[in-house]
């Protein structure tokens, strides 16, 4: 389910976190995704209130809405992908339940599947697997000589309504975003590039700080007429180093070719976080690299004991 309160913003973190202790009181798996939505296995909850899944989500709506007044968005189905495909389907105060995953799917682009990014649909397209029901209809094997092995696996399972993930109580994020809005519709690539820095940092210091490293980065540019382009680059190896997930990011912005776009907002997201721990990184021989890091590690130091703007890029100080 995705929460929304007035002018279809994002509740805050005090009231999100309420939420999320509401929704805990009718299931006790509940799994924070993000900073506005979250999955709960009612499994047990439905014969508990006597509900349905619809019935259910109406109570949450209605609790939701009295004590925080945040409405929801709630997506039902007998498994975490199909729940999420109905929750970005689903209008705002309503609820889609999912009875029938290959009803639900038929039709639908590959893209559509959650986890199905931006560059594994052009793939498949290219294959003329455009939909769903293609995709489904195609044998693992073709899926796995496209795809790899593991990837095809999981692809031909999702486009078959299967998903063997499971809501996790209290699961690390899997994902940290920031974003950047300016006082007015920004035409400067300058500009565009500082606030591509700072989210680069903030979002670096954040992993370091919780031992988490990320396998992508996703940049979502907001224009003057609030329509939005998403791009998504995998990194070269799993990282939280500020001058890796800079470089990344410009490589993002530079591939939209934004001539004079009127640039509102722009947000990045760390994805696929992973322990720092089971990462590896690719010695070199730069010595320039090992001295950043190091100087990173310090300017960790003293942001946490000094506040996060002790220690900041000479160009955002400007």
């Amino acid at each position: 389910m995705r929460f929304r309160g007035a002018g279809e913003e994002a509740p805050d973190g005090a009231a999100f976190a309420g939420l999320l202790g509401m929704l805990g009181a009718v299931t006790p798996v509940v799994e924070a995704v993000g900073r506005d939505a979250a999955l709960a296995d009612v499994s047990g909850a439905l014969r508990y209130f006597g509900r349905d899944a619809a019935g259910l989500a109406a109570l949450i709506r209605v609790r939701a809405l009295a004590l925080y007044g945040v409405d929801c968005v709630i997506g039902a189905g007998p498994n975490p992908l199909l729940a999420r495909m109905a929750a970005l389907e689903a209008g705002s105060g309503t609820t889609l339940v999912v009875e029938g995953a290959a009803e639900f799917l038929a039709g639908r682009p590959v893209a559509a599947l959650h986890g199905v990014g931006p560059a594994t649909a052009r793939i498949l397209c290219g294959y003329g697997l455009d939909t769903v029901d293609r995709l489904a209809a195609a044998p693992l094997a073709v899926l796995q000589r496209i795809l790899g092995v593991r990837t095809g696996r999981e692809v031909h399972e999702k486009a078959r309504g299967i998903d063997r993930t499971r809501v996790v109580p209290n699961a690390a994020a899997r994902s940290v975003a920031g974003e950047r809005a300016f006082p007015r519709d920004e035409l400067d690539r300058d500009r565009h590039r500082r606030a591509l820095l700072s989210l680069a940092g903030e979002l670096g210091a954040r992993m370091r700080r919780d031992g988490q490293v990320c396998r992508s980065l996703t940049l979502t540019v907001r224009y003057a007429d609030r329509t939005t382009t998403t791009r998504t680059r995998v990194l070269s190896e799993p990282t939280a180093h500020s001058v890796s997930l800079t470089g990344a990011a410009y490589r993002l912005l530079d591939v939209l070719g934004l001539q004079r776009a009127r640039v509102r907002a722009l947000a990045l997201r760390a994805e696929g976080l992973v322990p720092a721990e089971r990462a590896a990184h690719q010695l070199t021989f730069d010595s320039a690299d090992d001295k950043a890091r190091r100087l990173e590690a310090v300017a960790d130091r003293a942001r946490a004991k000094y506040g996060p703007r002790a220690v900041i890029p000479g160009s955002l100080a400007a």
